[in-house]
């Protein structure tokens, strides 16, 4: 999700749930400026085995969905990215980053202020590949190594070391904080309408109701297609919504009320069965790995 030219428009404030959530994830916020991906940087050198850069982004940005003709590495180092790629979601935030093979269609929403990182990979010349889009993790050995890739006064030898190093320390990360999408055209509105509004707290009852089926349908079409039932869809889909409302600086209790919980420990024990850990020991692994690996050279976007 390389930004290089702006597109000059910005979301209406206001538009409707299906167009607010787009295919970045989430509603859009008012502000958020809409951009346009080029291919690869702009003066990148050909051939390359893998090119970097950084931005800072005052606004919300989100790219329209695009592909690239080399495979993207994103990640960040403050803030959160969702990403809607093929028929998953991902959150990326720090400590995390989403590796999107050549050619997959992807799109993307970035909160404000947010440290951006990409870096391509040329598929010739790279002898890692991953299947499908896929959470990388985010050491700080690796994003040391892509930082320095990002200058542009290496020489060759120096930069084939750090390429190579690069290979060998990419690896998935643990858990791979994505979500199916169903894809089932039955079921679609329920899946826009809780990607606008997570805290939606509509029962399977009431969706089956208001669709004009049963709830045997809607049940199996979640079922089905992501392996989860509706209710834990909707858990997790709340838990990815949570990880960028925690990126943004929300408290663990301000997060849980604006995700419809009831109780704070409610929201906890969710977030613990989708990622593993509390909301608190989450961030602050993450935000330790960033605090021991400072970024510099920083271009502000």
């Amino acid at each position: 999700m390389h930004q290089v030219r702006t597109a000059g428009r910005r979301a209406p404030a206001g538009a409707a749930p299906r167009e607010g959530a787009g295919r970045g994830a989430w509603r859009r916020e008012p502000d958020t400026t809409v951009r346009r991906a080029s291919p690869l940087p702009g003066g990148a050198a050909v051939p390359f085995v893998i090119i970097a850069e950084s931005h800072v982004l005052g606004a919300p940005a989100e790219w329209e969905p695009h592909v690239h003709p080399a495979h993207e590495l994103v990640w960040v180092g403050r803030g959160a990215l969702t990403s809607r790629a093929g028929d998953r979601l991902f959150t990326v935030s720090e400590g995390c980053g989403l590796w999107v093979p050549a050619g997959e269609v992807h799109a993307g929403r970035l909160t404000a202020g947010a440290e951006f990182h990409t870096a391509f990979f040329a598929p010739e010349r790279s002898p890692v590949a991953f299947a499908g889009p896929t959470a990388i993790a985010m050491t700080p050995l690796l994003e040391s190594l892509l930082i320095r890739l990002a200058r542009t006064d290496l020489d060759a030898g120096a930069r084939a070391r750090a390429e190579a190093v690069v290979f060998d320390v990419l690896e998935p990360a643990e858990p791979q904080p994505a979500l199916h999408l169903p894809g089932d055209a039955r079921v679609d509105a329920v899946v826009e309408a809780l990607l606008a509004d997570p805290a939606d707290a509509r029962s399977l009852d009431e969706w089956a109701r208001e669709l004009g089926v049963s709830a045997r349908t809607v049940s199996r079409a979640f079922r089905s297609a992501t392996g989860l039932s509706f209710a834990q869809w909707r858990r997790s889909l709340r838990v990815h919504r949570a990880l960028t409302l925690l990126s943004e600086g929300h408290e663990v209790q301000d997060a849980a009320e604006l995700l419809g919980y009831a109780q704070t420990s409610t929201f906890i024990d969710a977030f613990r069965r989708v990622m593993g850990a509390t909301p608190g020991a989450y961030t602050g692994a993450a935000r330790g790995a960033g605090d021991r690996n400072p970024v510099s050279g920083v271009q502000k976007s």
